[in-house]
């Protein structure tokens, strides 16, 4: 739940419109049940394979809360909760859980003292008949570091020693991991690729690439057989020198497989990419992102890179710059204008090859302050910002782009913020939790969501149409769901075009179905 949030949704859109007349969405809340941890965070929501939900979270007691293990609930095709299973593991360094193939995943990454490794493990067991077992699917030999796995991967530290990452595909159907080993004159940099059900797709020597640059890998994406992995993210220069207008990295994609490996870096004078994502469009391979005029960081428009899926060759690129009404709808009449630190939440292809994106502005802040005993202690505050929404046309050029203004902190979980879309017939649905009942009207185009003193949440739904016309309306009322739904992490079943959010509040759960017609 969160601890402290604030809310505050601005949405700048050119047509202000209510489609309260037109159902777009239908729902279903389940019953209310019990649940003995008040204290938790979702780590995965699944289909089960027959119209079911399986739901995976990690959960904390104690005075000082600290993790005392995982919960696993499986509900059926009615909302009903049909079994749970408490699985109690202490002290593990979690990093990551997915359900696949009828099991339920949880992934560590251990220090083995006797063998000197490093060494990811993974707990699994069908959720028909709870039963965890453990395999070690990876052990790296290395002295202990202070901070081996790279969460933050914007941010990599490659002078620890050890350094390694982990990046799903977007359907967690495959997985790649990389790891970094530098001691003296030993500098070994390793690739791997793993199926779901941890079946080893190859192992690649990377080390000699790293003589002359350090990789931060940001996303991943796997060709349809999964013989081939397509990593994307910076490449740091170690001994290149600088001029006052160069960056001290570029953006590269690999392409790794069993039979070896093509780069490509995206280096183009006077622009510099930022948080390129892949993707498969039918055969083609495409790397989308933005892109900022000056190395700042501040985002100038909208990338676009057509590549060659196996030489990696560039065969197209394209800088879409922002218009000057999407910078007046965005900031106003404000002067300083910066778009940075955007990070992608979904990407979609239409039927007729155009391509819809959504990303959202996200940080982390530090502040101290006195907690009740009088010390002082150290607080990080997520910070969920800004939406922007956009699509390009089949061949890579800006068709519009839209911005919704919103600005959302919490300390706690995450889940309950930011946002989730849905894109069905070249529309985008985009759900988004408040406590607000009416939006604040400031201007012929500008209007305001407050967060409201209510505890229950209301659930508003944003639609942008082909054109990038928006129109919102309420469409889960707080009278109706009484608990708040984590609205930023669904189960998304898109052959049925159907949403299921998990909701919760202290030691009552429930779904809550949502079909978009």
């Amino acid at each position: 739940m969160l601890k402290r949030s604030v809310f505050l949704f601005l949405f700048t859109i050119n047509v202000l419109s209510s489609f309260a007349q037109e159902e777009l969405v239908s729902y279903t809340i389940g019953e209310k049940f019990h649940d003995k941890y008040r204290y938790s965070n979702m780590l995965a929501i699944a289909d089960d394979g027959n119209k079911g939900t399986v739901v995976v979270r990690a959960y904390y007691t104690g005075i000082v809360l600290r993790p005392k293990g995982y919960f696993i609930e499986h509900y059926n095709k009615d909302l009903e909760l049909v079994s749970e299973y408490n699985y109690k593991l202490k002290g593990a360094n979690f990093i990551d859980a997915y359900v696949q193939n009828g099991q339920v995943y949880l992934l560590f990454l251990e220090y083995n003292y006797n063998s000197r490794s490093y060494q990811y493990e993974v707990h699994r067991s069908p959720f028909s008949q709870f039963q965890f077992t453990k395999e070690t699917i990876l052990s790296i030999a290395s002295d202990p570091v202070e901070q081996p796995l790279d969460r933050n991967f914007y941010n990599r530290n490659f002078s620890s020693g050890f350094t390694t990452s982990i990046l799903f595909n977007d359907d967690k159907s495959a997985f790649a991991i990389t790891t970094h080993y530098k001691k003296r004159k030993v500098d070994q940099h390793t690739i791997y690729a793993f199926k779901s059900n941890l079946d080893k797709i190859f192992e690649h020597d990377f080390s000699d690439e790293v003589e002359e640059k350090n990789y931060a890998f940001e996303n991943v994406v796997f060709s349809k057989d999964l013989q081939n992995v397509y990593l994307v993210g910076k490449a740091y220069f170690k001994k290149k020198r600088f001029n006052a207008t160069e960056r001290k990295f570029q953006y590269e994609m690999v392409r790794v497989s069993k039979n070896g490996r093509s780069t490509q870096s995206f280096f183009t004078p006077g622009k510099f990419p930022e948080a390129l994502k892949p993707i498969f469009k039918g055969d083609e391979l495409l790397c989308i992102g933005f892109y900022a005029d000056r190395k700042d960081n501040r985002y100038n428009g909208i990338s676009y890179f057509n590549l060659a899926p196996q030489s990696l060759t560039l065969k197209t690129e394209k800088f879409n710059a922002f218009s000057e009404q999407f910078m007046l709808d965005k900031f106003g009449r404000e002067d300083d204008k910066a778009i940075k630190n955007l990070v992608f939440k979904g990407m979609d292809i239409t039927a007729e090859g155009n391509i819809l994106f959504n990303a959202e502005e996200y940080f982390t802040s530090n502040s101290v302050q006195s907690n009740s005993s009088g010390g002082r202690v150290m607080v990080t505050r997520y910070h969920h910002n800004d939406i922007i929404s956009a699509k390009l046309s089949a061949t890579g050029d800006l068709v519009w782009a839209r911005n919704i203004n919103k600005t959302e902190v919490t300390q706690g979980d995450g889940a309950y913020a930011s946002y989730s879309a849905y894109t069905k017939n070249n529309s985008t649905y985009f759900f988004i939790s408040t406590s607000a009942e009416n939006p604040q009207q400031l201007s012929d185009d500008r209007i305001l969501f407050k967060q409201g003193l209510s505890r229950n949440r209301n659930v508003f739904l944003i639609r942008l149409d082909e054109n990038g016309h928006m129109k919102y309306n309420k469409v889960i009322d707080d009278t109706e769901a009484r608990l708040p739904l984590m609205v930023s992490a669904p189960y998304i079943d898109r052959q049925n075009d159907e949403l299921m959010f998990y909701a919760k509040r202290g030691t009552k759960k429930q779904l809550v179905q949502v079909g978009v017609k």
